[in-house]
């Protein structure tokens, strides 16, 4: 055991788990396909379920075969037990984070956003969380408070029956499903619009961690910074089998370059110095400015992204690293693309063609 490896403390909502499995996947709760996930992650050294285990005969039997603590919450007679499991949870996960500090991370498998503040607790306490729910059970504050959140029905292993489409609970709007397709060799993805979300998602992050670190960008430093913006995210759900092998299909894409780090398996990132993708979108600023300039006079920069995208409807200055529109035509204007002058009176740029610049105007961005 090295050092380094996560010690992880498992607790389960189960009913809320059976619940959604049940109601939302048309399947039973299958603790293998959590188990297998986490032992991706680390030791998993502490595994409880909070039920009323009256309610869950059979799955009782199949969590004692994974060796899970059953921690029982029964159902009084003649009275309504409300919140009983998440009081019970809440308190034994506190006391088992100040009792035992060799635990690094908390797996709470629950999708109820009661838990939140005992996520942000943990958290404060300096401790990994890491969330587990059925997407459409799962309410929508829970997966931004943690450091990682994993949809049951996309682990490995869970095969739905009959997903329903998740509800609207805090406005949720589900993934997109993955649909993989190949191109006639059979050699290179067919590129989908999954991808070129995913592309932005890369090289947005990528251009962050560039502009504020002083030194190169690791593959497992860009995982961590994608997965701090969006806990939800997996490569599996674009189709792959881990995060390497989607930095490698972007690179062929070139998208972004790889280069050896300083351990096996963790590349470094950069962007492609000669992105063909990048120079296309540069020469589509160039040509819709000359075509403008010529047909009415040299643009204001406001609207000039609308003009764009009616001549390539997917254009987005995001998907190469730019944070907005303007730091996209600064970059155009340093290339050598375009000119941006100053226009006080209309309070905006005026993009010029760059052999037709006024020049000596005051950079305003």
């Amino acid at each position: 055991m090295t050092n380094d490896e996560e010690r992880i403390a498992l607790f389960l909502d189960y009913e809320n788990l059976a619940i959604g499995a049940r109601e939302q996947l048309g399947t039973t709760f299958d603790f293998r396909p959590v188990a297998d996930a986490l032992a991706e992650r680390g030791r998993v050294v502490v595994r409880r379920a909070y039920a009323d285990w009256s309610r869950f005969d059979e799955d009782r039997r199949m969590l004692t075969r994974h060796h899970v603590e059953l921690i029982e919450m029964p159902q009084r007679m003649g009275s309504v037990r409300k919140n009983a499991a998440d009081i019970k949870m809440a308190v034994d996960a506190i006391e088992l984070c100040f009792e035992r500090d060799y635990i690094t991370t908390f797996v709470l498998a629950t999708g109820d956003s009661d838990f939140t503040p005992l996520v942000h607790k943990l958290r404060e306490l300096n401790r990994r969380v890491i969330g587990v729910g059925v997407e459409a059970s799962t309410s929508a504050l829970l997966p931004p408070a943690c450091d990682e959140f994993l949809f049951y029905e996309r682990l490995e292993g869970v095969e739905p029956v009959a997903r329903k489409r998740p509800a609207s609970r805090g406005g949720r709007t589900p993934a997109p499903p993955v649909v993989e397709e190949r191109s006639a060799d059979d050699e290179q993805p067919v590129t989908r619009p999954e991808d070129a979300d995913l592309g932005v998602i890369i090289t947005q992050t990528l251009s962050g961690l560039e502009r504020s670190g002083g030194g190169p960008v690791l593959g497992s430093t860009l995982k961590r910074a994608i997965l701090r913006k969006d806990p939800t995210f997996s490569e599996t759900t674009y189709g792959f089998r881990g995060f390497v092998e989607l930095l490698r299909n972007l690179e062929q894409r070139g998208v972004i370059e790889l280069t050896s780090g300083p351990a096996k398996g963790d590349p470094e990132v950069a962007f492609a110095s000669e992105a063909g993708d990048e120079q296309a979108a540069f020469e589509l600023l160039r040509t819709v400015v000359q075509r403008l300039t010529e047909s009415s006079g040299p643009p204001h920069l406001s609207g000039l992204k609308t003009q764009l995208r009616k001549t390539q409807p997917d254009f987005s200055e995001k998907r190469f690293g730019f944070g907005g529109f303007l730091q996209f035509c600064k970059a155009g204007r340093a290339r050598g693309v375009i000119d941006m002058e100053w226009d006080a009176q209309a309070d905006d740029y005026i993009v010029r063609p760059a052999t037709a610049a006024a020049g000596g105007s005051p950079d305003r961005g």
